[in-house]
């Protein structure tokens, strides 16, 4: 494992900056190194200026392709410089499992830029996968940072990091630290298939428990589940409901964290006049009271998505949820009609709903974290 602290310069085989690792586009991840490029396929490298070595004029284009090192489990803030001194850039980063960081930050002709981000490890290994119209990767440093806020997501599939041999599957917590400044860490629980009552009898809370801290935040959206007949899963929308979801309000606040209540996201179910279909009954209005009867901050995605689906309509919302013909997309090659997930473009735009009710509903101190929409 390369030693603390991460510092990465990106280019051809010559001399690093001072204090950095050189990464040149042959050097493929192997355990005993660190870190590397997980395929080399795409990775090329440049030098613009002859014999020139600084950070800004060589680097290495990570055309669809991952660039990982084995770090401790924690928090870290991440910088990318990125740019290139003749042509235009356009680059994509996403972290992790499929987290988009950094949606198409575009540079001209001999500018610059360091995109800042944080990430949340859990298993051992930061990965950032690279693309975009014409991505650059210049130099890369990864900070541990235990300071910053961490923002918990306790939920179900629709809020999960959905795995890579799914895509194009969107959970929207996997989509919102692109709309968070880089001094708050997402660590994202979800789990699909869960309830608020399954959640907890695995442990999963007890999991966020151990590691949340004072001034952390626990977002809780629960709700698809928990409809569902089985013993395992069913919670009662007037007792048992309302019951399992306080207690996650009760530890973080015996934390000194910040629970923030949210209704569920709707599926993509319409009546005869283009409405909404309300296929959530009691359960949305069991949150609210909840919110309301705990002094807890409430994001009310089922109104938001409601308003947005009804403005897209039945074809429109196609775009939203995981709808594909066949052969379009390639984890999907039969062609799929799913009502309830969202594809990643959805699942940015749901993010998006849940940053801006952040901001309209002025959740303190969390909209302070808010990237501008």
């Amino acid at each position: 494992m390369v030693t603390q602290p991460f510092k990465f310069d990106f280019g051809p085989e010559d001399a690093a900056a001072e204090g950095y690792v050189k990464v040149g586009p042959d050097c493929a991840y192997d355990e005993e190194r660190g870190y590397g490029f997980l395929e080399l396929a795409g990775v090329s490298a440049k030098a613009r200026e002859e014999g020139g070595h600084g950070l800004q004029h060589s680097f290495c284009i990570p055309f669809n392709a991952a660039f990982t090192v084995d770090v401790p489990n924690g928090n870290y803030t991440v910088s990318v410089l990125s740019g290139d001194d003749i042509v235009p850039t356009c680059t994509t980063i996403k972290a992790g499992v499929g987290r988009i960081v950094i949606r198409d930050a575009k540079t001209a002709p001999g500018q610059y830029i360091r995109s800042l981000f944080s990430v949340n490890v859990r298993n051992g290994k930061l990965k950032l996968a690279f693309s975009g119209k014409a991505p650059r990767l210049n130099a890369l440093e990864i900070t541990p940072n235990s300071q910053s806020a961490t923002l918990f997501l306790a939920g179900d599939s629709t809020v999960t990091d959905q795995p890579e041999d799914g895509f194009p599957y969107g959970g929207w917590g996997q989509m919102l630290s692109l709309y968070l400044k880089h001094d708050i860490v997402v660590s994202n629980h979800a789990e699909s298939g869960r309830s608020s009552k399954s959640f907890i009898d695995e442990g999963r809370l007890d999991v966020i428990v151990s590691e949340m801290k004072p001034n952390d935040f626990l977002f809780i959206q629960f709700g698809h589940n928990d409809q569902k007949p089985d013993e395992e899963r069913h919670t009662d929308p007037l007792t048992t409901y309302p019951q399992y979801l306080k207690r996650y309000i009760d530890v973080a606040r015996e934390k000194g964290a910040f629970p923030v209540l949210i209704t569920s996201v709707h599926r993509r179910f319409f009546d005869e006049e283009g409405k909404i279909s309300n296929t959530h009954g009691e359960y949305l209005d069991a949150v609210r009271r909840l919110a309301a009867d705990e002094g807890v901050p409430l994001i009310d995605l089922a109104e938001k998505s409601k308003e947005l689906f009804e403005a897209l309509g039945e074809e429109g919302t196609k775009t939203i949820f995981l709808w594909g013909s066949p052969g379009e997309f390639m984890n999907f090659s039969e062609g799929i009609q799913d009502n309830t997930h969202f594809q990643e473009q959805g699942a940015v735009r749901i993010a998006k709903l849940v940053a801006e009710e952040i901001r309209d509903r002025r959740i303190r101190p969390l909209e302070l974290y808010l990237r501008g929409l």
